[in-house]
């Protein structure tokens, strides 16, 4: 028999690891990318709003068999047109508004190899849905390998969830140099209030923009909000802030914001050749001894290392791509100084900014799964109708709390 329960800290951390290591298998033969929690199973949901991790133990309490992770916020679902607009009036466009819901999110199943086949976690699922709704989520959503058969069956064929949406994950290494940046851009860090004022003002109305914004810019692992502005635009001592800006921005700029992943858990790349390791090794050495050649080093990805998750990517004008790919030098340029091994990011399949994006193909998953499920029938949807039957909007916001 098999009770499920809540996580107990004080007594379940080492046993939670070991199902973790038992898990984390890889095929034989093939790349696999392995997690470190350093020492913290919840360290991945612990800067939600709300969060809950569950435990599959044996009747006896004696061998922990599975786990689950679960938490939930505010985002926006839709957008619907401001009462007070009024079309063509002074020739200004009707304001669009947020709607927001409420959203949980599952992550970090795992059922003991030598437990698989028993429902063990459906069983999970269901007492973590049970949660959600209690709580008063409206949707639940999971991410997953679009590969990854067992994942996807359990979920949409035996948990009612459906596919949503196709977001790409871009990876790109940091090398032993950094990365120039365009002498025609201006890249200026913005105060939390400022970056707080900037994402409300033009990007509340994004799929999952999360209500509480504000939260996410004052963690301590956001490392700040970077501007890019044509060069002549602004300095750091012209700067007018984010109101002022937004009332006369210039034709292009771009912005996004760090948050630092390294601090919360590392990354181990397995099941690579010596050949390849040596490889490795080689490039990097080279790019130390002649950083001037700037050779595309492999860096060390084959012991744990760190990242950083760029997010909150957006920006207009003609000019916007030139501009974010500047941000995304000056990022990687903060990860090298850090000691990070990747910098990362997740966009959404229409993203029109997405080639301006600086990733390796190998480290990257230019398809990954969000499955969602609505949690009941007993609330309005107002404006939006049911959000699972809505089509793809061209971005999506990315909660650095959930990568």
């Amino acid at each position: 028999m098999i009770v499920i329960r809540e996580f107990d800290p004080s007594k379940d951390c080492i046993a939670v690891e070991d199902v973790e290591r038992r898990c984390e298998v890889g095929p034989s033969g093939k790349l696999c990318l392995f997690t470190d929690l350093l020492g913290d199973p919840i360290c991945r949901v612990r800067n939600s709003p709300a969060f809950l991790m569950l435990v599959a133990a044996t009747a006896d309490q004696n061998e922990i068999v599975g786990m689950i992770r679960g938490c939930i916020k505010t985002v926006t679902c839709g957008q619907k047109l401001s009462r007070s607009a009024i079309p063509n009036s002074d020739h200004q466009p009707p304001k669009h508004l947020p709607v927001y819901t409420k959203l949980a999110y599952i992550l970090g199943l795992r059922v003991s190899p030598a437990h698989r086949r028993m429902g063990i976690g459906i069983k999970l699922v269901k007492k973590m849905e049970e949660w959600f709704r209690e709580s008063g989520a409206e949707y639940s959503y999971i991410a997953t390998e679009k590969d990854n058969v067992a994942s996807v069956n359990l979920f949409t064929e035996k948990c009612e969830y459906s596919k949503f949406r196709t977001p790409a994950i871009l990876v790109n290494p940091v090398f032993a140099h950094p990365v120039p940046l365009s002498k025609r851009v201006t890249i200026l860090p913005l105060s939390r209030s400022d970056a707080e004022i900037l994402y409300r003002r033009r990007f509340s109305t994004t799929e999952f923009f999360p209500r509480d914004i504000d939260a996410v810019l004052n963690n301590p692992l956001t490392l700040g909000t970077f501007l890019a502005i044509p060069r002549g635009t602004y300095t750091p001592h012209t700067w007018p802030g984010s109101d002022r800006f937004l009332v006369d921005p210039p034709q292009s700029w771009a912005v996004l914001s760090v948050w630092n992943c390294n601090d919360v858990f590392r990354l181990q790349v397995r099941g690579v050749s010596r050949l390849k390791r040596s490889f490795a090794r080689t490039t990097r050495v080279l790019d130390k001894a002649f950083p001037w050649l700037r050779l595309p080093s492999v860096p060390e990805l084959f012991s744990p290392f760190g990242l950083h998750f760029m997010y909150g990517l957006g920006g207009e004008g003609p000019d916007a791509e030139r501009m974010l790919k500047a941000l995304c030098g000056y990022a990687h340029n903060l990860a090298k100084e850090k000691g990070c091994g990747v910098v990362a990011t997740e966009v959404s399949a229409g993203e029109r900014l997405r080639t301006a994006i600086p990733h390796w193909k190998m480290l990257s998953c230019e398809e990954d799964l969000w499955c969602i499920k609505r949690l009941g029938e007993d609330f309005s949807d107002g404006s939006v109708g049911d959000w699972t039957k809505s089509p793809p909007g061209m971005s999506i916001f990315v909660d650095p709390r959930e990568f």
